[in-house]
């Protein structure tokens, strides 16, 4: 019965990405359009703003593995499988990982699907995704041969650690993380003696060291510089985290999954094993002490909630009593998985004629313009009081591959993306994302420019030619310099005028 629904729920599980040409996740679409300036950079199509700027950088998976894809079967497809892959490591490797560790499978395949469309995930953290399922396959061939001679250790670690640096430096982390939890574990088990283990770490922590060494001796930086923490969000995140669309289905979903394992844990049905101790007081001391944004990583300590999801099921062990505690189980987390499957379906599906409308809406821009991107209201990010806005933020980010433009939010950060901006346009680029308020770009047209709005829009409407408006119900409110190209349910085209601003004519807000 199990095996059954797991499959079922498994097939039902990657249907969204299957059936979807776009997945509306927010940082998707970004992801996406890099994916088709670094298919194209070196042929006669190129776009003129960008180029490759490859490096020692971490956090390279897609960038890798995606334009080679695209030969054979196009961008946006070879994308589109990249995720399906990650999904699938992800998938396998937490049940790898159970089979390693105990001998059999049992509960870690049902609490990757639980977590498979979680927050990170929907919001487009792929190659973290990618990094993720990469590192419990790790951990698993890592632990398969911790008996072995160190030579055989140290190269299964070299693979993988190699691997993940390219992928994600944050799922490298989890990687060595969850390796060394577990040798101290086992020092304190007396598995180990104080010798193995200074062995086990030298193993396992030398190539991670000489890569970063490497690293920093090749490039200047690893993204932004500089440590968020955001403390008040980490009580809240646990109730957040499973759902990156609909705020209640996350929390409903995660207290009914809270109160089953403590119900599971005080009937005794459900325990944890000597290392699985060490890995939950790990991880939950982790998450207290790391930041929200780590050198230009946001959300850190959030992404660190489903790698110990996907972790620690390995070393439980579920004993329940009868029949009818093992169809409570499945009902348990069968809902708790098609609930979450549910949303990403409805918003997923909402967003095919909105991304087609912005795609076409692309044939009104002239090729090699230059195209700014705002959203409607406070502008703000992420827009928490409604997430189904999301994934609408970087869809503008298309333009440099159907119209050859240049668009100032694709992500181009030095030490992240192996693209960058060319200089006749660098003072124009905002490499880390985002996007602008549309009543500040109304405020600085009319001469109120605020003193902290950045240089990339302090003379937007002399730099730019088109400007896209995010947002529903927008309207024009300044017809002397916008002129409507197009529009639709949640976006706005406008072409930008050449002409003398007249003051009068300007409706605030939009």
């Amino acid at each position: 019965m199990a095996i059954a629904a797991f499959a079922l729920l498994t097939a039902a599980s990657l249907l969204p990405t299957l059936l979807t040409p776009i997945p509306a996740m927010v940082d998707y679409l970004n992801h996406l359009a890099r994916m088709y300036l670094l298919s194209q950079i070196g042929t006669p199509d190129a776009n003129p703003y960008y180029e490759a700027a490859w490096a020692l950088y971490p956090n390279l998976a897609m960038d890798m593995i995606v334009p080679q894809m695209a030969r054979l079967v196009g961008v946006e497809d070879a994308t589109r499988l990249f995720l399906l892959l990650s999904q699938l490591l992800i998938i396998g490797g937490a049940i790898a990982l159970e089979r390693i560790v105990k001998g059999y499978v049992h509960i870690a395949g049902f609490a990757a699907l639980m977590f498979l469309y979680c927050l990170p995930f929907t919001w487009g953290f792929v190659n973290f995704e990618f990094g993720l399922g990469l590192a419990l396959w790790g951990v698993a061939a890592y632990l398969f041969v911790a008996e072995r001679t160190w030579p055989t250790r140290f190269a299964v670690n070299l693979i993988f650690v190699t691997g993940l640096f390219a992928a994600h430096l944050f799922a490298l982390g989890v990687y060595g993380a969850t390796l060394g939890l577990h040798e101290l574990w086992r020092v304190r088990d007396r598995k180990l003696s104080y010798c193995e283990l200074a062995l086990q770490l030298v193993v396992i922590a030398t190539p991670a060291v000489v890569l970063l060494a490497l690293m920093q001796l090749t490039t200047s930086s690893i993204g932004s510089e500089g440590l968020t923490w955001n403390l008040e969000f980490k009580p809240i995140w646990i109730f957040r985290i499973m759902n990156g669309y609909n705020l209640t289905v996350s929390a409903a979903t995660a207290l009914t999954l809270l109160a089953s394992l403590y119900l599971a844990a005080k009937r005794g049905f459900l325990k944890l094993t000597p290392p699985g101790v060490w890995l939950a007081v790990g991880f939950f001391l982790l998450y207290l002490a790391i930041p929200s944004e780590l050198r230009g990583t946001s959300f850190v300590d959030l992404r660190l909630i489903p790698a110990a999801a996907l972790i620690i099921p390995a070393f439980c062990s579920l004993s329940l009593p009868d029949r009818r505690w093992t169809v409570a189980a499945l009902t348990i987390a069968s809902g708790i998985t098609l609930a979450n499957l549910a949303t990403v379906f409805v918003v997923w599906l909402s967003y095919r004629g909105d991304y087609a409308a912005i795609i076409e809406s692309f044939h009104n821009i002239d090729r090699g313009s230059l195209v700014l991107v705002a959203t409607a209201g406070n502008g703000e990010d992420p827009p928490f009081n409604d997430l189904t806005k999301y994934p609408m933020v970087y869809a503008p980010t298309l333009a440099v591959y159907y119209a050859n433009a240049f668009v100032p939010n694709v992500f181009t950060e030095v030490g992240k993306q192996p693209v960058q901006v060319r200089s006749a346009v660098q003072r124009l680029a905002l490499p880390h994302g985002g996007s602008m308020p549309a009543d500040t770009l109304t405020a600085i047209a009319t001469g109120r420019t605020p003193p902290e709005v950045p240089s990339f829009v302090r003379t937007w409407y002399r730099d730019y030619d088109y400007l896209y408006v995010l947002g529903q119900g927008v309207t024009n409110p300044m017809p002397n310099l916008l002129e409507e190209l197009d529009r639709s349910a949640r976006f706005v085209l406008y072409k930008i005028r050449r002409t003398p601003l007249d003051a009068s004519s300007v409706r605030i807000p939009f």
